[in-house]
């Protein structure tokens, strides 16, 4: 009567093959299940659902569960009753305020265009590109390490800001032509130059009201340099050879895993098109920061992969899912996805095992004993709080990793970008070596 309609699962293995062929709003998810724990097959589930509310339901409430279906990904925990009326309320609500959110944030899809992450590195970031999406003209630079996703960001960010249907252009900065680049840019006029036997119009033109992607802005030449300060200011540009203004309608998004700010001190960045794109800067945390993350984009992989290939596999067991959080990623985001697609491609059956992974991951599940607690330091009432005690921990923790943030970060069990948040909030400055 609700207009809802709903379809049944009686064991967890027969939910994952209805979810990864079908599209759902809503997922009720029971705790004890015939072939499996309801709340292993939480990430799984969400993975293959993108968007979708789910809801726990057991016959006990019982806090620790309760706890630990929402950090997995659940949005209510219930207890069954005897009437089904709550439950239907709890659905609507939920799919009410889902509604409600959609339209106050702009979203036209939910799954974040594969930007996908509950980590607080991640949370913040899509916080960030929210803000942004909400001044169409304002420059970013998006920075992190090579597979982070800066493509994936600056897809989500044109999605959420951007006209619907209206073009990204990427352009390679690192595979421009010399003697090409300005015209595949801004486009030329027929005749401007030997061989220009039509006009052509640039990337910059192409995306319209879009947006343009400048992938790798670290290597574009000094002459090129100037000339994109230049439409950045003023927002129009010229078709070589022509004389025509044409105005610059579509945002312009930057990326790069070089430190612009170092190659501005060697002269071989302009510090003006630095401080230009750097309006509102974005880093991108690599994947050995993001913590949970790895399982969440690991089991999206499975899914499209599995799909992809149909193959029907079971949730990934505890031995495999040690290896993939202990190893640390350099290759971030893109390498994860390429173990996955390698291990898919390996499975027989319907099982992932340790023995798909590549041999790099078989030693990374094993992990030293944690030692005892390096900082042992009185606690003085009345002058020391939470905050201060915090404070003399990271200096320590810096003149014993002699200045390298990243073994200072491991020293103290929290990543990088934990510790460079900190940092900055204590004003705290590193005074020795550092890998950057």
């Amino acid at each position: 009567r609700l207009g809802l309609a709903c379809e049944l699962a009686f064991a967890a293995r027969e939910a994952l093959r209805r979810s990864a062929a079908h599209r759902y709003q809503a997922i009720l998810l029971d705790h004890r299940l015939p072939d499996d724990d309801g709340l292993r097959i939480i990430p799984l589930l969400l993975s293959q659902q993108p968007g979708a509310a789910l809801i726990m339901m057991t016959a006990h409430q019982t806090i620790p569960n309760a706890v630990e279906a929402i950090r997995l990904g659940a949005d209510d925990y219930v207890v069954k009753e005897t009437s089904i009326q709550p439950l239907v309320d709890r659905v609507l609500e939920l799919r009410r305020r889902e509604g409600v959110r959609r339209a106050a944030d702009g979203w036209q899809e939910h799954h974040r265009e594969g930007l996908l992450g509950r980590s607080p590195a991640m949370v913040e970031v899509l916080e960030q590109l929210g803000k942004l999406a909400r001044s169409p003209e304002t420059t970013t630079l998006l920075t992190g390490e090579t597979g982070v996703g800066k493509e994936v960001a600056c897809r989500y960010l044109h999605k959420l800001s951007r006209p619907a249907g209206s073009p990204l252009t990427a352009v390679d900065c690192l595979a421009l032509p010399e003697t090409l680049a300005e015209s595949l840019l801004f486009g030329h006029e027929r005749g401007a130059f030997t061989g220009a036997d039509q006009t052509r119009i640039g990337a910059f033109e192409e995306a319209r009201d879009g947006t343009v992607f400048l992938d790798e802005i670290g290597d574009l030449s000094a002459p090129l340099q100037g000339k994109l300060l230049r439409v950045l200011e003023s927002r129009v540009f010229h078709r070589i050879g022509g004389a025509r203004e044409i105005p610059l309608r579509a945002r312009v998004v930057a990326a790069t895993n070089r430190d612009l700010k170092a190659l501005t001190e060697e002269g071989r960045f302009r510090l003006d098109l630095f401080q230009r794109l750097s309006v509102f800067p974005v880093q991108i945390p690599p994947l050995r920061e993001r913590g949970e993350d790895i399982l969440l984009l690991a089991l999206h992989f499975l899914s499209f992969f599995a799909g992809k290939l149909g193959k029907t596999l079971d949730p990934l067991d505890e031995p495999l899912v040690a290896r993939l959080r202990a190893y640390d990623y350099p290759g971030n985001v893109r390498e994860l996805k390429n173990i996955i697609e390698r291990a898919v491609i390996s499975a027989e059956g319907n099982r992932l095992e340790v023995r798909h992974l590549p041999e790099r991951l078989l030693d990374a599940g094993r992990r030293p004993e944690a030692a005892e607690p390096p900082f042992p330091f009185d606690f003085v009432p009345g002058i020391d709080t939470l905050g201060t005690l915090e404070q003399r921990m990271i200096q320590q923790a810096m003149r014993r990793a002699g200045g390298v943030r990243t073994e200072a970060a491991r020293l103290l069990g929290i990543s990088r970008y934990q510790l460079l948040r900190r940092m900055e909030k204590y004003g705290i400055r590193s005074e020795g070596a550092d890998e950057e």
